[in-house]
């Protein structure tokens, strides 16, 4: 009988719970013994839980039980969830999460310390909710060098986004409809900031080159600052706007920012709306992969976490070979600055036509874009490839003749 604990009992906890009695039957044939979950840790009551006689608000009831072999913490946060799993690895147990934040910032130590006891510490439910993204990349695309990782990686954001193009609304009101319909909690920072989607291009990011890439070190940009503006422009250009969080290999250091981008309609990810994430990643063996579903909820991942239970499980006696060295290199992460990209630009003059020439002058062949409506005192253009800060030169040489109101790299 091998026993197992879960720590939290919210939307995902409690769908772990769910998820794993449902499948109870198939999950002991996957591997190969009987199991129960034993102890379920939440300061919270439970009265009327089929499960309340195993609820404990006490982690040493889970930490000090011989019987309890791998512990799902699912509670979220870096504070007490990062002093609970560091203890229990140190202990001999192993550690499945879905706790982006936590592994984004610990986590070359805490898989440091499971290699160390010979345990596991396992996060597929990390990044992309149901999506199988982290077993791929660290098993079925090994034989490749990951040129390039890129995705939608937050659902709400992406939810927003498809509101702003398909129906026109403004940001607010699309925040609003996410709020009603749960898809965004009541402070939506981390969501709408991308601080979500910047912890999980850590993620994959340190998996796929070996390295630890600490959220501090990647730059960050939401989406609070796209207008209805924007979509009407990137739309008759042919683009969606998509939250991207993006990570690729530079010599020996590698190029991370999370960010709006314009997609172009012939991208797949440019297909993905709604709460759905999609994550595409290009090896130089395999080439394009994509990998779609829905990137949060509480059955989606919770079928990650499961899925990592089992495989804890089945490895109780040996550790599975998964991580990436820790690293202080401030500088691993080279700044976005010196970083190749195209951009859109809306921007506000006073007779904004009579700039296409001195703008034209500055960088080459611009591809100017309208809209239905357009204001004679808007512009809007796409420059060609530069290192990004040349394009802010240029900007800043004609900052006395418009306002930029809006900048979007393309993807």
């Amino acid at each position: 009988m091998a026993a197992i604990a879960i720590i939290g009992h919210g939307v995902v906890g409690s769908g772990t719970v769910e998820l794993f009695e449902k499948n109870k039957a198939s999950i002991e044939k996957k591997i190969g013994r009987k199991v129960e979950i034993k102890k379920i840790l939440d300061l919270r009551e439970f009265p009327d839980s089929p499960y309340a006689h195993k609820f404990t608000k006490n982690f040493d009831d889970i930490l000090n039980d011989s019987e309890i072999e791998v512990v799902a913490e699912v509670v979220g946060g870096k504070t007490f969830a990062y002093d609970y799993t560091k203890r229990l690895l140190e202990s001999g147990k192993s550690v499945v999460t879905s706790n982006k934040e936590l592994v984004a910032t610990h986590g070359a130590e805490l898989l440091a310390i499971a290699k160390k006891k010979n345990v596991n510490y396992l996060f597929e439910a990390s990044v992309g909710g149901g999506i199988p993204i982290i077993r791929p990349l660290n098993k079925c695309l090994a034989g490749n060098s990951i040129e390039y990782i890129a995705g939608i990686l937050n659902g709400t954001t992406n939810f927003i986004l498809t509101k702003m193009i398909r129906e026109q609304m403004d940001f607010n009101t699309a925040l609003k409809m996410a709020q009603e319909l749960g898809y965004a909690e009541a402070d939506p920072t981390a969501d709408v900031e991308g601080y979500d989607a910047q912890r999980k291009i850590c993620i994959l990011g340190s998996l796929a080159y070996g390295k630890h890439i600490y959220p501090e070190n990647v730059h960050c940009e939401g989406i609070t600052k796209i207008a209805a503006e924007d979509v009407l422009y990137a739309e008759n250009a042919g683009y969606g706007i998509k939250l991207i969080g993006s990570v690729k290999q530079v010599g020996d250091k590698v190029s991370a920012i999370v960010c709006p981008r314009l997609v172009s309609r012939a991208n797949l990810l440019s297909s993905v709306d709604d709460v759905y994430n999609g994550i595409s990643v290009v090896g130089d063996g395999v080439g394009d992969t994509l990998f779609y579903g829905r990137g949060a909820g509480k059955l989606p991942t919770a079928s990650a976490v499961v899925g990592d239970l089992i495989d804890a499980l089945k490895h109780n006696e040996r550790a599975v070979t998964i991580g990436w060295d820790d690293n202080d290199d401030a500088d691993y992460v080279v700044s976005y600055k010196s970083v190749e990209t195209s951009v859109y630009v809306r921007a506000k003059a006073e007779d904004a036509d009579s700039l296409k020439s001195k703008l034209s002058e500055l960088f080459g062949k611009l591809i100017f874009i309208e809209r239905n409506g357009r204001p004679s005192d808007e512009i809007a253009f796409i420059t060609p490839s530069f290192v990004e800060s040349e394009i802010d030169e240029k900007l800043e040489i004609l900052s006395k003749s418009m306002s930029v109101e809006s900048k979007i790299r393309l993807l």
